[in-house]
């Protein structure tokens, strides 16, 4: 017999008016030990390089974390078609 999934139940989310906004990031840094990663949202821009969050999460989480993404990256492509991806040093600014 095939096994039953249930659809997940919604969550609620309390956060305040300014991180609901979100942050946008352009670039990214992860680093790890044995304990954890940490992984820096960064915003390259003409005047520099700044960091928009830092996020550190067990490698347990990381591998959840990454799976997550592959999986509505997938969907997305299904969606809308392949994305292109730009070369390392493509972004520049004038």
């Amino acid at each position: 017999m095939p096994e039953h999934k249930e659809p997940p139940r919604p969550f609620q989310i309390s956060t305040g008016d300014e991180m609901s906004r979100g942050r946008y990031s352009n670039n990214m840094y992860v680093a790890h030990s044995p304990e954890e990663f940490m992984i820096d949202w960064l915003l390259a821009s003409p005047s520099g390089t700044h960091l928009v969050s830092r996020v550190i999460v067990t490698p347990g989480h990381m591998k959840r974390i990454i799976a997550a993404l592959t999986e509505n990256l997938n969907k997305y492509e299904q969606n809308f078609g392949p994305i292109k991806t730009a070369e390392p040093g493509d972004q520049k600014f004038h």
